[in-house]
């Protein structure tokens, strides 16, 4: 509590009155201090709640009213306090062949901004919100995104001990994904406020998909809060059946399409794609961007009409760019240095080159001071050099040999030059200069970091084999890019249980796991759960490789693919989808064809570095060049299609024209990738490993399933501890699958089931049979294990 003076001004403006009382037993005004709430104006000035705390002994009993004002209102109650209620909007938006809703003031009025999003049943709820102060500045915009699917939007509850949502399931992560990528390169730089998007789907219907509409939910919701972003970005799910491309399709068209494509981006050009197909052509892929683009773009008109009705003010006021004049510094003092650390090949040697000449420019902006030899920058004085100096007055400085009995003797020394500027300004324009400069080298000169051409790919080196015990392995090197994959082989009992909102049992019979541990860029890091980037690029290679595995009924393996990048410097998603092909060929899965993949990258405004203004698309990039580029582009497939692709732009998106020379540019990169695999010494084994399971899969009447099973299971757990198998799974459609280690086992248990399901039939003749009992009319025989017959007494032989 703070006590009230007769005039405390706090920050923000606010000014706090307190009318004194000739009465001495009058209390004291106390008040509990609040932060008001700014508005942001469009010359940079904001405006202020004034509060007046007033006396009025015979009317507020607690000594004082409170009375708030701030402009513009017109909602007022009778004791004159204003009130900012955000009025209820909802808006009709044709998508595809029907309309999607977006409601706003209804839910969550006190967060920045909060929408709701309709399409059909199934309704998606996000909010936004801003942290009150700025974080410190850094190059990452401070945003984070959580998306949740709540079971109780299908009418279920979790299937845990704790029968509510946990960690966030893989799904969840990858749609978080879908959102913060296209957002992202949309918030302005110098904007450090930590902004948070929730998301969550309240109700589904089971046909109509949430996660396009949370991309779409997510971009309203920046548009109208106070984040100073001036586009509104939304996101569409495309589908292709037949030769119809569908907008936002049902989840029962997405089960016969080709393609299933998710775009985000503005009306005016695209900021991401991602979607997986079964060897599309390059042409097919365009044309559903070509669709997607359209319907983004019918969305963002109407938005932008909704955010000139109840958009709040956008805070451009906060954002906090370096000194201009620093970039000029900069560039003065590590220029012609930079360019010489750019042509250094390797990885690490280049990156502590940089970072060594990054402690010289700090040291030399932040503590020493800096003369400038170039006159256009000394605009201050003597320019940066003459610093101010900082003498204590009361201080006598005494030069030797003029001591003075009984006096100090205080040595001169130098002034202390004051901080030119801020180390995280310096830290992030040398991040932008040498990204220009990397730019600038590339296309002036022609020549990578590494020497190589825009459309140059890496040495490969593959070999297959690499580890003796594993079913199937491979180690894939491209440049300084290296992926060891492994393949695991086993039954029904191994395949990855999907949680979903479907009430139904699903199970993944192939997936690939991607972990990337700090050692493979030469770092020290924490060790723990998969991060989301990591499910993510294990989701696009998992989906690269998965249209060309055989059906089930031909190979009947659960399939796991563990990708581990042991090193990294660019496009190590796409080294685990080479790696991955050749670790299933060396397992013996019967594969349709060879995958690779290929990751593409952008320098938009060439003219800016001395071209002629053509964008330069270049081939296989690496992570600098993924980090000062435009655009990562990642393409996979083989010489005929493409079979998935995931692409990010860091600039104000790109079109379509750059993206087909992108795609075409890939796909001859693709056909080289595939030539270098072919090469792969020691070859695929392409046989199934001794050390892998035998999996054998019989038929039998449905009827008699239960015969095997037995009451409880009981038949069955005593069929799997005779014969000595592994498993024995059987359907309702009277499939049966066995599992062994061993060959001798498997055969055992073949013969078992056989004769447990054999139907007799007139005419055969069964031998060596055990007699079970003998009765006066004949003899009861087994003439399987578990199955008697009566042989007459007239007869010599049985026969049923």
């Amino acid at each position: 509590m703070l006590a009230c003076p007769s005039t405390n001004t706090f920050h923000g403006g606010a000014t706090l009155h307190h009318h004194h009382h000739h009465r001495r037993s009058q209390p004291p005004c106390w008040f509990l201090p609040f932060r008001p709430h700014f508005g942001f104006a469009k010359e940079g000035k904001c405006r202020s709640r004034s509060l007046s705390l007033l006396f009025s002994g015979n009317n507020n009993r607690n000594g004082f009213a409170v009375r708030a004002s701030t402009e513009p209102s017109d909602d007022k109650n009778s004791d004159g306090a204003t009130h900012i209620a955000p009025q209820p909007y909802s808006v009709k938006i044709p998508v595809g062949d029907r309309h999607i809703l977006v409601e706003t003031g209804h839910i969550g009025r006190q967060a920045s901004a909060s929408v709701t999003v309709t399409d059909g049943e199934t309704i998606v709820y996000t909010s936004i919100c801003l942290d009150d102060a700025a974080s410190e500045p850094s190059d990452f915009f401070p945003l984070s995104v959580n998306y949740q699917e709540r079971f109780s939007a299908a009418g279920r509850t979790s299937g845990g001990f704790f029968k509510r949502e946990g960690k966030a399931k893989d799904h969840e992560v990858l749609t978080c994904r879908l959102i913060d990528r296209p957002l992202r390169p949309t918030m302005p730089k110098g904007f450090y406020h930590e902004t948070q998007i929730l998301s969550w789907v309240l109700s589904y219907d089971g046909l109509h998909s949430p996660d396009s509409l949370a991309v779409t939910a997510a971009g309203i919701a920046v548009a109208l809060s106070e984040v100073p972003v001036s586009e509104v970005v939304a996101g569409v799910r495309v589908g292709l059946v037949g030769d119809k491309y569908i907008v936002n399709p049902t989840t029962e068209e997405m089960e016969k399409s080709e393609l299933d494509l998710v775009l985000a981006g503005t009306d005016s050009a695209i900021l991401m794609i991602e979607g997986y197909s079964n060897l599309l052509p390059e042409e097919k892929l365009l044309k559903a961007v070509e669709v997607g683009q359209d319907a983004v773009r019918a969305i963002c008109k109407e938005v932008e009409a909704l955010v000139k009705k109840c958009g709040k003010p956008k805070m451009f006021d906060a954002i906090k760019l370096p000194p201009p004049e620093l970039y000029k510094y900069v560039e003065e003092i590590a220029g012609d240095e930079l360019l010489k650390v750019l042509q250094i090949r390797n990885k690490i040697p280049r990156r502590k080159a940089i970072s060594a000449l990054e402690d010289k420019v700090l040291k030399i902006l932040t503590e020493n001071g800096f003369v400038s030899n170039d006159p256009t920058l000394r605009s201050n004085a003597e320019t940066i050099a003459e610093i101010l100096e900082e003498e204590d007055e009361d201080e006598e400085v005494i030069v030797d040999g003029e001591v003075d009995e009984g006096d100090v003797h205080i040595k001169p020394t130098s002034p202390r030059p004051t901080q030119l500027f801020a180390e995280v300004d310096v830290k992030l324009v040398f991040k932008e200069v040498s990204s220009k400069f990397l730019r600038k080298r590339i296309v002036e000169g022609g020549r990578r970091s590494d020497g190589r051409t825009p459309n140059g790919i890496r040495p490969i080196n593959a070999r297959c084999g690499l580890l003796p015990r594993a079913h199937g392995s491979a180690l894939f090197t491209r440049g300084e890019t290296q992926s060891v994959a492994v393949v695991t082989l086993g039954d029904k009992q191994m395949a990855q249980r999907i949680d979903n909102l479907i009430d139904v049992e699903e199970y993944k019979r192939f997936y690939l796991q991607y972990s990337f541990p700090p050692s493979s860029v030469g770092e020290v890091g924490r060790i723990g759960a998969p991060s989301r980037r990591e499910i993510g690029h294990g989701m696009l290679a998992e989906r690269s490789l998965e249209p060309i595995l055989p059906p089930e009924d031909d190979f009947p393996y659960t399939i796991r693919v563990e990708s581990t990048i042991t090193e990294s410097n660019g496009s190590s998603s796409m080294a685990s989808v080479c790696g991955g092909c050749l670790a299933l060929q060396d397992a013996g899965v019967p594969i349709k064809c060879s995958i690779a993949g290929i990751a593409m990258g952008l320098v938009l405004d060439t003219k800016e570095f001395g071209g002629d203004g053509t964008p330069l698309i270049l081939s296989d990039i690496t992570g600098s060049e993924d980090a000062s580029g435009d655009m990562d582009f990642k393409v996979a497939g083989n010489e005929d299609g493409i079979t998935a692709f995931q692409m990010d732009i860091k600039v104000g998106g790109i079109t379509l024209p750059i993206m087909r020379e992108a795609l075409l540019q890939a796909r001859e990169g693709r056909k080289h990738i595939l030539g270098e695999m072919m090469k792969c010494s020691p070859p695929p084994a392409k046989i199934l490993s001794k050390h892998a399971p035998l999996i054998h899969i019989m038929k039998v009447q449905p009827e008699r399933i239960n015969l095997i099973i037995g009451s409880g299971g009981k038949k069955v757990r005593s069929l799997i501890e005779e014969s000595g198998v592994e498993a024995i799974d059987t359907e309702d459609d009277g499939t049966v699958k066995i599992t062994a280690k061993d060959l001798s086992s498997l055969e055992r248990s073949k013969a078992m089931i056989s004769s447990l399901t054999m139907v007799p039939t007139i005419g055969d003749i069964y031998r060596n049979c055990e007699i079970k009992s003998i009765v006066p009319y004949g003899a009861f025989v087994e003439i399987a294990p578990g199955r008697e017959g009566l042989c007459h007494s007239q007869m010599s032989t049985i026969q049923c």
